[in-house]
């Protein structure tokens, strides 16, 4: 789940998704455009008749969009890899997004100085969520622009939530997960 300007070439979550055919991209007709709900509905539409729930690596605005996803369709997420969140009060989003513990396990990752959101309310986002929260000193948004090409640190993170899920029993009956990059 990339963000505004749907994460370029050297992002990431672009990178990742060119190694992994497991991973899967959202699909936007706008990515140009912050309309949460619009953005919700197309995670619902995504994650649609999927055989387990998945594993979703959301960056930016694509964390506001997940988690209203999340409460406001119904959207069954196995955890969640929040990167870098926008601040929700940017967007007059903080009203539609969850208010408390979620029901799925989620690491939330934050930079000191990330233009998007303040360190500060990026660890109380991830206290009213029950987020495991991972501090970056001076790393920007965590995205291309700040030096983050394959984010091999980040894959970790990813891997260490796939194993929660597998230990609470989520995995489909192949035992395969579904991730969305």
């Amino acid at each position: 789940m990339p963000g505004l300007r749907n994460s370029g070439a050297a992002h990431w979550q672009t990178l990742w998704q060119e190694q992994n055919p497991l991973f899967q991209r959202l699909t936007l007709l706008d990515w140009d455009t912050p309309d949460l709900d619009t953005w919700a509905s197309a995670v619902a539409n995504a994650t649609a008749g999927a055989s387990a729930p998945p594993i979703v690596v959301a960056h930016s605005f694509g964390c506001l969009a997940m988690l209203r996803a999340a409460i406001s369709q119904g959207v069954r997420i196995a955890a969640a890899l929040l990167v870098a969140p926008a601040d929700p009060d940017r967007f007059d989003a903080t009203p539609l997004l969850p208010r408390g513990l979620l029901p799925f396990p989620t690491i939330l990752v934050a930079s000191t100085n990330d233009p998007w959101l303040k360190f500060l309310k990026a660890g109380a986002l991830a206290t009213r969520w029950g987020s495991r929260f991972i501090g970056y000193r001076n790393a920007g948004h965590i995205n291309a622009d700040s030096g983050f090409g394959p984010w091999q640190a980040g894959l970790e993170l990813l891997s260490q939530l796939a194993r929660s899920v597998a230990m609470e029993g989520t995995a489909n009956a192949g035992g395969a997960y579904r991730f969305a990059a």
